[in-house]
């Protein structure tokens, strides 16, 4: 098949979960079809980056755009610019004039079979009559994230932002949605919730791709001398779950693991932490690495592995990743969302800050029982290698593309909306 891919971004580096996801599918797609691949380049992206896409795709259009770091003046500046769009902010930031450009001259110079629209952002900038079948791969429930986001603020007007975004988010998903022959969803959790919010209004299918992970490239690593009492979180630092789980985790676990537990350290591995996050650097025994070449010896050596997550959708990659390097993980239960695990046999959930304090404090003391968990776990990620999920994708896809295609109009595309926008 010939078959456009649209994303917001290089899959490379790879130091993202839903890159990381996506990567591995294309990776095996790509040997038997053709994959055109439009996505955003930041300015400064390595010229690597771009000839690394290679594996994953024929051919690769890009489109300028640069990321504004969260957190930011600048950051917070134009997300208030974006109050008065009907659109989410997520979803505003990417709409852009030179992107619809390079996706319309493709479909009109070229005949696809299927289009894939990678996470809802591109879905913005797709023309307004698509000319073959179309598929959306989700990643997330992205409305339930900024729902989620809201119920966990403590300041009234953070909290009344978040709900204002969430509620944005919930009809604009809801009409992008409508607009697919195919969803594709992470996670049973992630497709029954779409049914639950969008119902009829989505007739779509929506197939399951699960979570996959390489278990020859994680695995795990007895030469790497093991530190009881260190505890190790992975993910991109910039990311609003992520940030909120670990600021969660030193102002309100930490301290209760270490009334039982004076030494214990923590790393914070992941690119681009935010100011709030740098600044948990500042606390004994908390070391925060920004972007590493490498997370598996930083995985390696810590005893337990913890995704103190209140916040989030789809599935995490990386607990099926310090699974199949046999780490002992403790997580929240919408950490571990979607995640074919099971409490006590291959991962430990706790929910709230004391049974998650507790459940660190005693994998720490007890060798045995993080072995038992760390060898569970990774029986249970070898049944999710990479080639075995993307043959689920395959077959999914082949299955869309003999679909007739539905060529929705959607209310609030950049076309339909009108308008001048600053991206193009």
């Amino acid at each position: 098949m010939k078959i456009l891919w649209l994303n917001a971004g290089l899959l490379l580096p790879l130091d993202k979960g839903g890159k990381l996801r996506t990567w591995h599918l294309m990776r095996h797609l790509a040997s038997h079809h053709e994959i055109t691949y439009v996505s955003f380049c930041a300015p400064d992206h390595r010229p690597a980056d771009r000839d690394g896409m290679r594996a994953v795709c024929r051919r690769l259009e890009t489109v300028p755009l640069a990321d504004t770091p969260k957190g930011t003046l600048r950051f917070r500046v134009e997300a208030a610019a974006h109050l008065l769009s009907p659109l989410p902010y997520a979803i505003g930031k990417y709409r852009s004039s030179g992107f619809r450009k390079v996706v319309r001259d493709l479909l009109e110079r070229e005949r696809f079979d299927l289009i894939v629209c990678d996470f809802l952002f591109p879905a913005v900038n797709l023309p307004r009559r698509l000319p073959c079948p179309a598929v959306i791969f989700t990643h997330n429930v992205e409305s339930e994230i900024w729902r989620r986001h809201a119920e966990t603020k403590e300041n009234w007007l953070a909290r009344a932002l978040f709900r204002l975004q969430a509620r944005r988010m919930v009809r604009y998903e809801s009409r992008v949605l409508a607009r697919f022959d195919l969803i594709l969803a992470v996670s049973e959790a992630d497709r029954d919730t779409f049914r639950a919010l969008y119902g009829p209004r989505v007739s779509a299918p929506i197939h399951v791709v699960p979570t996959g992970v390489d278990t020859e490239y994680f695995h795990p690593m007895p030469e790497t001398p093991v530190d009881a009492a260190h505890l190790v979180f992975t993910g991109s630092m910039d990311w609003l779950p992520n940030e909120d789980g670990m600021l969660y985790f030193v102002r309100d676990i930490l301290p209760r693991i270490r009334r039982e537990e004076p030494d214990v350290t923590v790393s914070i591995i992941g690119r681009a932490p935010t100011p709030a996050v740098r600044r948990l650097a500042q606390e004994s025994g908390v070391e925060v690495t920004g972007r590493v070449d490498d997370v598996r010896p930083h995985v390696a050596r810590g005893g337990v592995y913890v995704v103190p997550l209140r916040i989030g959708g789809g599935t995490r990659i990386k607990i099926f990743e310090a699974m199949a390097m046999g780490r002992a993980v403790v997580s929240t239960t919408i950490g571990a969302e979607g995640l074919p695990v099971r409490d006590g046999h291959d991962i430990v959930l706790a929910d709230d800050p004391e049974r998650f304090a507790d459940a660190a404090v005693g994998l720490i003391r007890d060798a045995a029982a993080r072995a038992a968990l760390a060898a569970a776990a990774r029986q249970t990620v070898e049944g999710y290698a990479w080639p075995l999920v993307a043959r689920n994708l395959d077959t999914a896809l082949h299955a869309a593309a003999t679909r007739q295609p539905q060529g929705v109009v959607h209310p609030l595309s950049a076309t339909a909306t009108g308008g001048a926008d600053s991206r193009g």
